[in-house]
């Protein structure tokens, strides 16, 4: 990264009682009690149903629980990755309202650990940096400034998704062979809803994990079911 820059994943919210209400929906499925009585199921009782449907993969009853992330120091490479998780609700920084003028971008790893390339990549950001704040001060606006600006810009996202569609997305980018920003960003997400949410989080990770199958057929993983 860019300096001191670092990515940071915070969840700032979730549904209160985040697998209370799941647990509920599920026991209302095959219930007569209308579902404001089902509040007072103990919490032994939904802990075990909704251990039970999960294990079963019936997961539309945890649609009901939501979490929202604050993602902040990313590469808009990751956040055009991210966005094409379609299930979710995003509200990002804008480079058409928002000034960028102090260089901040990410540095992949296979450039950081070679200081000549490193040297290289940083002078090419810094170049087109100078050049992006010469235009802004020739008052051309910021919206049409940041076409110079790289993938490689720093960029901050508020991110709320259900936990249905979290289980599909660490399915996809906790995988070995996701792109490598993407899956760290997926990791600290994952850490951070099984400690609110252990049990709808349990089998939660890659499919070689959750199914036992890569949908990538890489044989050479380490990772790859046996």
């Amino acid at each position: 990264m860019y300096g001191d820059v670092q990515m940071n994943v915070k969840l700032i919210g979730y549904t209160p009682n985040p697998e209370k209400i799941p647990a509920m929906a599920a026991k209302l499925t095959h219930s007569n009690a209308k579902p404001e009585e089902l509040e007072n199921t103990s919490d032994k009782e939904l802990q075990a149903i909704l251990k039970q449907v999960t294990e079963f993969g019936h997961s539309s009853v945890i649609e009901h629980t939501n979490f929202t992330f604050a993602i902040s120091d990313v590469s808009r490479s990751l956040t055009h990755q991210l966005v094409r998780h379609r299930i979710a609700s995003y509200s990002q920084q804008s480079q058409r309202y928002v000034n960028l003028k102090k260089p901040s971008y990410v540095i992949p790893s296979t450039i950081a650990k070679n200081k000549e390339l490193k040297k290289t990549y940083e002078q090419t950001m810094n170049h087109i940096w100078d050049e992006y704040n010469k235009f802004l001060k020739l008052k051309i606006p910021a919206e049409d400034a940041r076409y110079l600006l790289p993938n490689a810009t720093c960029t901050n996202i508020l991110v709320t998704m259900n936990a249905r569609s979290l289980l599909n997305f660490f399915e996809l980018r906790c995988c070995q062979h996701a792109q490598w920003e993407i899956r760290e960003l997926a990791q600290k997400m994952l850490s951070l809803v099984k400690k609110v949410a252990p049990t709808i989080f349990m089998h939660a990770g890659p499919a070689c994990k959750t199914r036992q199958i890569c949908p990538e057929k890489k044989t050479d993983c380490p990772m790859y079911p046996k």
